[in-house]
C-alpha cells in the first residue's frame, strides 16, 4: 500500500452542524488537517467582521475547508465513482484541493487583501508549493503532487472536471459556504436542497453538469446565493465595519511610512507595509494578533488611529446614507472640504462603499472572466444551458446588481460643541437630522 491509498485503521469524524459529520479514512487528508498550516484556519473567522452584524458568525474558515472537503468526498465516492465519465485516479487531488482551497486567506480575508493587494489565491499556492507542512505531506504522495493541487486550485489543471467541482456557479465551495454561513447568521435565506443537487450532479467530458430533473433544486441554489449576498454579505452595517477596518490598517501604513514612532511598534506588519512579505511573515498573521494591535493602538497618540481603534474593538461603527457616485460627485467634494474645515479627516472619516454581484451569467465570448454556464443534461443526453431551460434564473442572468453608501461618523458630526455652523451645513448636505 502506497502513501496515496493509505488508509486510518480507524475512520475519522468531525461532529458538523451543517453535514452532520464530516468523515476522514485518507492518511493523507488526515496528515493535512494535521498540519500548522491547516490549523491557523481555525484562527481565522469565515466570515470576516459579519460578527459585529450577526452575533453567531463566528465560524472559522477551518469548518468550511472541512465542509468543502466533505462535499466532494461525497461526490467523487458515491456520485462519480461508478460511471464511465469520471476518472477515479483525480480522487485524491480533488480531496486535498478541496480541502486547502482557502488555507492562503488572511485575517479578516478580503479587507487585508484590498489593503495590501493580497491575493490569498496566490497565497494559497505559496503554501502548497513552499517549504512548508502541506508541501511535506503532498510530496509524499508525488514528487508532482504539490503542483497538481496548486494547478487546480489556479484553475490550470488539465483535468476541468476536478476544477469545475471546487470552482464554478454551481461548486462544493459555494454550497458549503451558503449554508454553513445561513447557519451561523441565523438567517433562513442560504437553505437549498444540497441532498438534490448532489443526486443529480454527473461528470461530463470537460465540465460537471446537472440532470435536467434536478433544475429546480438549482435555481433554489441560485436564488439563495442571490439573497445571501444582499442580506448578509452586502449587510450595510457589516460593510461599516470593513470600512473601519481597512481605514485602520491604512493608517498604520501611513504613520509607518512617516517613521511614526508607534507605542505599540507593529512588528507583524513591518514587511507588509514595506511590501516585501515573506510567507512566514503571512503565516504568523492570524486575527488574534489583529486585534491584539487593534486593542493596544486605542492608546496610541495619533488621534485617528486612536480613534479608529476604539470604534472598530467597541463597534461604534459608522453610518451611511444611500449615494450614487457618478451622480453625486460635486455633493462628496463638497463634503469633502465641509469635513476638513470641521477637523474631520476626510481619507478616514467620509467613504464611499460600493458592492457589486452578478448571481449567475453565461460565457459571453471578449469576455476577460470566463463564466463556465451551468449545464442541464437533458433525458436524450444533450446539454441545454441553464438560462435557456429556467425562466427564473433568466430573468437575473447577467444582471449585475450594484449598490453604493457613503459612510461617516454620525456621532462627531451631530456634536456641535466645535464648528457648529459646519456640522449644520454638513448634516443639511446628507439629510440627517
Amino acid at each position: 500500500m502506497t502513501y496515496s491509498t493509505e488508509k486510518l485503521q480507524e475512520e475519522k469524524v468531525f461532529k458538523d452542524p451543517v453535514h452532520r459529520y464530516i468523515h476522514v479514512r485518507d492518511r493523507v487528508i488526515w496528515d493535512l488537517i494535521g498540519t500548522k498550516e491547516f490549523q491557523r484556519l481555525r484562527r481565522i473567522r469565515q466570515l470576516g467582521t459579519t460578527y459585529l452584524t450577526f452575533h453567531g458568525a463566528e465560524h472559522s474558515r477551518f469548518n468550511h475547508s472541512l465542509g468543502v472537503y466533505e462535499i466532494i468526498r461525497r461526490i467523487v465516492d458515491d456520485v462519480f465513482a461508478p460511471r464511465s465519465e469520471w476518472d477515479q485516479s483525480e480522487r485524491l487531488v480533488s480531496l486535498c484541493a478541496a480541502l486547502l482551497h482557502d488555507l492562503g486567506h488572511g485575517p479578516f480575508s478580503h479587507s487585508f487583501e484590498k489593503v495590501f493587494d493580497f491575493d490569498h489565491e496566490a497565497f494559497t499556492q505559496a503554501i502548497i508549493l513552499g517549504d512548508t507542512g502541506v508541501n511535506r505531506v503532498l510530496s509524499r504522495v508525488d514528487e508532482s503532487f504539490p503542483q497538481h493541487v496548486s494547478d487546480v486550485i489556479a484553475k490550470t489543471y488539465e483535468n476541468k472536471q476536478v476544477i469545475s467541482l471546487i470552482s464554478s456557479q454551481i461548486d462544493a465551495d459555494r454550497m458549503d459556504y451558503l449554508q454553513r454561513d445561513a447557519y451561523f447568521t441565523g438567517v433562513s435565506y442560504g437553505h437549498f436542497d444540497m441532498e438534490r443537487i448532489l443526486r443529480v450532479l454527473r461528470p461530463r467530458e470537460d465540465q460537471v453538469v446537472i440532470k435536467s430533473s434536478g433544475m429546480h433544486a438549482v435555481e433554489d441554489y441560485i436564488m439563495s446565493r442571490y439573497q445571501m449576498y444582499w442580506q448578509v454579505y452586502f449587510h450595510p452595517v457589516t460593510r461599516s465595519s470593513e470600512v473601519i477596518l481597512t481605514k485602520v490598517l491604512h493608517r498604520a501604513k501611513e504613520l509607518s511610512e512617516e517613521n511614526y514612532e508607534f507605542a505599540m511598534e507593529p512588528y507583524h506588519f513591518v514587511s507588509m507595509f514595506k511590501g516585501d512579505v515573506t510567507l512566514q511573515d503571512y503565516l504568523k498573521l492570524d486575527e488574534s494578533i489583529v486585534l491584539y494591535y487593534f486593542q493596544m493602538w486605542e492608546e496610541e497618540k495619533d488621534p485617528i488611529l486612536s480613534d479608529l481603534c476604539q470604534r472598530f474593538m467597541n463597534r461604534n461603527l459608522f453610518k451611511y446614507v444611500e449615494f450614487d457616485p457618478s451622480k453625486e460627485y460635486k455633493k462628496l467634494n463638497k463634503l469633502e472640504k465641509l469635513f476638513q474645515q470641521a477637523g474631520l479627516n476626510p481619507e478616514y472619516y467620509l467613504v464611499v462603499d460600493s458592492s457589486s454581484d452578478l448571481p449567475y451569467d453565461f460565457y459571453r465570448p471578449g469576455e476577460e472572466e470566463e463564466r463556465v454556464p451551468i449545464h442541464l443534461m437533458m433525458p436524450s443526453g444533450e446539454l441545454r444551458e441553464l438560462s435557456r431551460q429556467s425562466d427564473i434564473v433568466d430573468a437575473i442572468s447577467g444582471k449585475r446588481r450594484t449598490d453604493h453608501k457613503l459612510y461617516y461618523p454620525k456621532d462627531c458630526v451631530m456634536n456641535d460643541s466645535t464648528h457648529k455652523e459646519i456640522k449644520a451645513e454638513i448634516r443639511n448636505i446628507l439629510g440627517i437630522n
